[in-house]
């Protein structure tokens, strides 16, 4: 009865920090936003990466003297990854509604788990999500509400950057213990964004008026929800944690509206609806076929019946070295 009892309220709590997660991270999404037309948005990105970097790099005090070479090289591809998926997204949100660029940024991490299943059943997951990201280009062309086609190029760099980051956030979190990893990760991607990003970067630092903000963007997109979502992992089972994760577009959409008055047409929400629906089809089938597995099955295959949300909880820079201890 114990038990019982205390599931409740922690499940509650965990869905609390969860949805906090996601609302933090779009909102440190929207503060950038603002800096776009002061700042370029690489180097926007570059400073963000960068205070996440220091804060954790105190935190976390990693012993890189210690790290051998392949622990460099997994660290390396894991900052370049996560450096280029977090510019290519923002300058994706330069030009495009954050709520449509958070939707077709989907597409990388569950074509990945759909490729990884093998499973012929995820395959119309997929075709549901493409038929979404169609509906994106009908409203273009029956409305006067075109997408910026470079804005949708850089968005879908940004979704095969997430795929490719998903893949080395799972290996690095088997070679660097504890949270040293990532924070040398963001580090490196902080510096990978600054080359294209100089002259931005620059230009916050020296402007008091557009650091105060920049920081604010460092903290609401990277510390506090990774933070939150730490503490959500421990409280909700894997289908409940995916099937939130999956209703990031509608966090994403809700916060474009509200703060950067980004309104989306009916059929543009219809998209996001069937992107949402593939994502938490796709997390509820990988639930079903992973509790249908014995243990020794889960160890040896952990990759290919993982769901896209539980493959960003492992890659995802908010919890890549987290989630293995967690559950």
């Amino acid at each position: 009865m114990a038990a019982t009892t205390l599931a409740n309220p922690q499940r509650g709590t965990g869905v609390l920090l969860l949805v906090g997660s996601c609302f933090s991270l779009q909102l440190g999404a929207s503060v950038a936003h603002g800096l776009f037309p002061h700042a370029s948005s690489w180097g926007v990105t570059a400073v963000r990466l960068a205070v996440a970097a220091l804060i954790l790099l105190a935190l976390s005090r990693p012993a890189i003297r210690t790290w051998d070479r392949q622990t460099w090289i997994s660290v390396a591809l894991l900052g370049v990854t996560l450096g280029a998926m977090n510019g290519f997204f923002y300058a994706a949100i330069a030009r495009l509604p954050l709520g449509v660029a958070v939707t077709i940024e989907f597409l990388g991490p569950l074509l990945l788990a759909a490729a990884l299943s093998r499973r012929i059943a995820d395959i119309g997951w997929v075709l549901l999500a493409f038929t979404g990201i169609g509906l994106l280009g009908l409203n273009s062309f029956m409305t006067s509400d075109v997408l910026d086609p470079i804005g949708v190029g850089f968005v879908l760099c940004a979704a095969a950057m997430w795929a490719c980051y998903i893949l080395a956030g799972a290996k690095a979190s088997n070679t660097v213990p504890g949270m040293g990893g990532l924070a040398v990760a963001f580090a490196i991607g902080a510096a990978v964004n600054a080359v294209p990003g100089f002259s931005g970067a620059r230009t916050i630092l020296t402007t008091p008026d557009l650091l105060w903000p920049a920081l604010l963007t460092g903290l609401l997109g990277s510390l506090v929800p990774y933070s939150l979502e730490f503490l959500a992992l421990r409280r909700l089972p894997r289908p409940v944690f995916g099937v939130l994760m999956s209703l990031e577009p509608v966090f994403a959409a809700l916060v474009g509206w509200i703060v950067l008055s980004q309104d989306l047409s009916p059929l543009q929400w219809l998209a996001v609806a069937a992107v949402i629906a593939a994502t938490v089809g796709n997390t509820l089938s990988s639930s079903e076929r992973n509790s249908g597995t014995t243990d020794v099955e889960n160890e040896t295959s952990i990759e290919v019946t993982s769901s896209p949300q539980e493959m960003q909880s492992r890659g995802h820079e908010k919890s890549a070295f987290v989630d293995s201890e967690s559950r």
